[in-house]
């Protein structure tokens, strides 16, 4: 099953996501620039993709890192995870980390990063003075799997 998302251009360049394999759960962000950008040590830089999208209603897009860029050039989306609401009609646009120790350049047209969109479950928070007990109970960080 294949869930249509409208995209608009906003200038010339901007490249519709793709997918790169069959199997791909991220379609591709591409950078839309008209030269390419330095990105320095420890430096975050915000680049565009020329994009708007309509995602369907009750679903987000999700804007990961791309494995390659992150562990060649050591190059992430500052916000780990972008978030993408379905009411958002703005241009896209990914905050690139350098983690690295060398600047780091982003050409026109360069993968930048990789979009999944997802479902979305509306939740009401209701407040309550005791929770459901479970085997796990309190336990994170690192408090499942001991032996």
């Amino acid at each position: 099953m294949r869930a249509n998302v409208n995209i608009k251009k906003l200038r010339p360049g901007a490249v519709v996501p793709t997918y790169g394999s069959p199997g791909a759960a991220g379609a591709d962000l591409y950078a839309c620039l008209d030269q390419p950008v330095s990105i320095a040590p420890g430096e975050t830089t915000l680049i565009m993709t020329g994009l708007a999208m309509e995602l369907p209603a009750g679903h987000a897009g999700l804007v990961f890192a791309r494995s390659g860029l992150a562990t060649k050039k050591g190059l992430a989306p500052a916000n780990k995870v972008g978030v993408i609401d379905s009411d958002y009609r703005g241009e896209v646009m990914v905050g690139l980390h350098n983690h690295g120790t060398e600047a780091q350049t982003i050409l026109p047209g360069e993968r930048i990063a990789q979009l999944v969109v997802v479902p979305v479950v509306p939740c009401e928070f209701v407040l309550r003075d005791t929770l459901e007990e479970t085997d796990r109970g309190d336990g994170g960080f690192g408090s499942t799997g001991r032996l």
